[in-house]
């Protein structure tokens, strides 16, 4: 395992960074610190249970200690709404150099190596996501929308960019970057604002990592791909007939003269055998225009060999060169893009992490800091699962994620353990067949 990334060495870089959030009250007669206040948040979310601090606090009455000190390093734990106060004012970006730390040693340690897909390059997807949603609490920061019969819908939503890979399950969430009221009205608008702002913040980490951006039909407009070529992204992006129509007026021209190229493969999909035939043409006007930037276009239709029926079907630009030999890999990582809502908004939502509860809205930022504990909660498991063989064993054998946080709030709520070492290896070792 990469010492580094151990749980516990994950545990104080988080601290270390909490240790720096602002505290504002005014006076020094304080029972409980801005510090405590952050890591009884993230122990909730790491734990996946609403009520382990309160599991804890009972513990500590009976037995004096208990594992929120032990395992989340807190001398004592604040109540819920004390923990909401001393957290409102606090901006998350506090927490971002946190998921920059993690991307860093995962590089470093070669984790993302077996990541890496066309070109050597990490395939980084976006996507819009809601984190909260209410017809009557709300705060400067939600956005709003008029419903049908002319009440308000206030909400709060934010980019969610991941490292994904085709094939692999797993993903790595990168710093999310929170929409603003003022990024627009329309939903496009605002999560195109808030992509831009992404890229100008973390430009200089990652793009001389050397990563692909993957987008929908949203992204793939001039000025977010000229602002990704700008600063060095390659870019994958769907890009639809209906939003492109000067693009797709152009290829229609291409191919009446038989200037677009196309092929087709063969491969059985269980008992049927599918056909995929793709098209592509390259250093085509992304839009109207002499200031227009050329890009490469390519698009795969699949089908049932036997019937005809259409399995899938969709079209992408790109920067990266075209060739018969590299667009069914440009188009499999295009296609990637899907594991930012099924293997990570999906997750965070239906599988434990509860995205779209409200944990606290305040009247500051409590609703986004909460959201970036619970981002990094997520995180730190996927990274156990990655480079840490006892965790990995465990969830092998508990296959439901569900399980494996069930037993880990039994254990907890009745035993004190003294590191998470200990925990883990109780766990691992009761797993064990029993061979006497």
């Amino acid at each position: 395992m990469n010492e580094r990334l151990a749980l516990k060495r994950m545990m104080a870089e988080l601290q270390e960074r909490i240790r720096g959030f602002p505290d504002v009250r005014k006076g020094k007669n304080v029972l409980y610190g801005v510090e405590e206040a952050g890591m009884a948040a993230f122990s909730v979310f790491f734990m996946q249970n609403a009520s382990f601090l309160e599991h804890q606090r009972l513990m500590k009455e009976k037995k004096g200690r208990n594992n929120v000190e032990h395992l989340f390093g807190l001398q004592s734990t604040p109540s819920d709404n004390e923990i909401r106060d001393l957290l409102d004012p606090v901006n998350p970006e506090g927490l971002n150099g946190m998921y920059g730390w993690v991307f860093e040693e995962l590089d470093r340690g070669q984790v993302l190596r077996g990541m890496r897909s066309y070109g050597n390059n990490l395939l980084v997807a976006l996507d819009g996501t809601w984190y909260f949603s209410s017809k009557e609490i709300h705060c400067a920061s939600c956005s709003s929308k008029e419903l049908a019969g002319g009440s308000r819908l206030y909400f709060h939503s934010l980019i969610t960019p991941v490292v994904v890979a085709p094939g692999n399950r797993h993903v790595i969430a990168l710093e999310p970057e929170f929409i603003l009221p003022q990024d627009g009205y329309e939903k496009q608008d605002c999560e195109m604002q808030a992509a831009k702002r992404w890229i100008g913040k973390h430009a200089r980490r990652y793009a001389g990592k050397g990563v692909t951006i993957l987008g929908d039909d949203l992204f793939s407009k001039q000025p977010y791909c000229q602002l990704l070529q700008d600063t060095h992204f390659h870019f994958i992006l769907v890009c639809k007939p209906d939003s492109h129509p000067s693009l797709y007026e152009t290829l229609d021209l291409l191919a009446h003269n038989g200037l677009i190229q196309s092929f087709s493969t063969r491969q059985w999909k269980g008992k049927q055998a599918e056909i995929s035939t793709y098209r592509f043409a390259q250093q085509v006007p992304l839009r109207n225009g002499e200031d227009a930037i050329l890009v490469n276009w390519c698009e795969i239709l699949v089908t049932q060999e036997a019937s005809g029926k259409q399995i899938y079907h969709n079209s992408f630009v790109t920067d990266f060169p075209l060739a018969e030999t590299t667009v069914p890999a440009v188009i499999r990582d295009g296609r990637a893009r899907w594991k930012v809502e099924n293997e990570n908004n999906n997750v965070l939502k239906t599988k434990g992490y509860h995205l779209e509860h409200n944990f606290g809205h305040g009247s500051q930022h409590l609703a986004a800091l909460l959201l970036s504990l619970n981002l990094l909660a997520f995180l730190f498991h996927t990274v156990l699962d990655l480079v840490d063989e006892k965790y990995q064993k465990i969830r092998r054998i508990l296959v439901k994620r569900k399980t494996f946080f069930h037993d880990l709030d039994a254990l907890t709520r009745y035993l004190v353990f003294d590191t998470w070492d200990q925990l883990l290896d109780l766990m691992f070792e009761s797993l064990q067949p029993d061979t006497s």
